[in-house]
């Protein structure tokens, strides 16, 4: 992978061949048990997070490439997660996909629970955990792929990106294949819902810009049978519901 651009004007990746489609095409022809493969995804996540690069954040790449190390640009997790926050709010309720009274109450609360964000290290994220980005068969896992967004970060944030697409009895069964191999960290409810909540504002973000909402069930992110209109509804109260997890320390599993 070299996301230097100094050679040619865009990054690029070179990966093996993995003879296996995405789960997603699975999922979509409604031969996927879910909630079976999420322990194993779970379970996945906790080996990976036994990397602990330092800083936060995304990755200096030349770090990479001159001492083979991950070192996130960020000193602080808090600098990194609040990067364009406020923006973000702001071009949600100019869109009027937020009022602005719910933009003011998740800023509000997200800064409530600010202290969570004090990370003394940092460990591997995917931070694009989704069925298109793992390979495999209804059986079994066979690689996860799309790792250029990946950084230095909390415990919490790739299972709360399972959550920005799947219910609470999939993120039941990931938490546990996850908790097979490494304890959830303290105050792990909480640090779900403010990342899931995070990830959700980012996602609207970017549905709203790329006008998701108009494009129909051949698009990958909508399921057969429905709309963009459906997404925009989904995306909208899946914002409400990790605010009210936040709010109430709720279970994860609640979702």
């Amino acid at each position: 992978m070299d996301a230097s651009r100094e050679s040619v004007p865009f990054a690029w990746q070179m990966l093996d061949l993995v003879d296996a489609p995405d789960l997603n095409h699975f999922q979509k022809k409604g031969e996927l048990d879910l909630p079976r493969m999420a322990g194993e995804i779970g379970a996945a996540i906790a080996r990976w997070q036994c990397a602990e690069p330092a800083g936060y954040g995304p990755f200096d790449p030349a770090q990479v490439m001159e001492t083979n190390t991950l070192c996130g640009f960020h000193a602080s997790y808090e600098d990194y997660f609040f990067l364009h926050f406020e923006r973000h709010l702001r071009y949600l309720t100019h869109q009027q996909l937020l009022s602005s009274r719910e933009a003011a109450e998740i800023e509000s609360e997200v800064l409530l629970h600010r202290p969570l964000l004090a990370l003394n290290q940092g460990c591997l994220v995917h931070k694009d955990l989704a069925l298109w980005n793992i390979l495999g068969t209804p059986e079994g896992v066979a690689a996860f792929i799309d790792w250029d967004d990946a950084i230095s970060g909390d415990a919490m944030d790739d299972l709360s990106l399972l959550a920005c697409f799947h219910d609470g009895p999939v993120l039941a069964r990931a938490l546990e294949g996850y908790q097979m191999l490494r304890p959830l960290p303290t105050e792990h409810r909480r640090r779900f819902w403010l990342h899931l909540l995070r990830n959700m504002i980012v996602k609207a973000v970017i549905r709203v810009g790329a006008g998701y909402f108009e494009k129909s069930d051949g698009f990958f992110l909508i399921g057969s049978g429905s709309s963009g209109q459906n997404l925009q509804t989904f995306t909208t109260q899946r914002i409400a519901s990790a605010l009210q997890g936040l709010r109430g320390d709720l279970p994860v599993a609640s979702l």
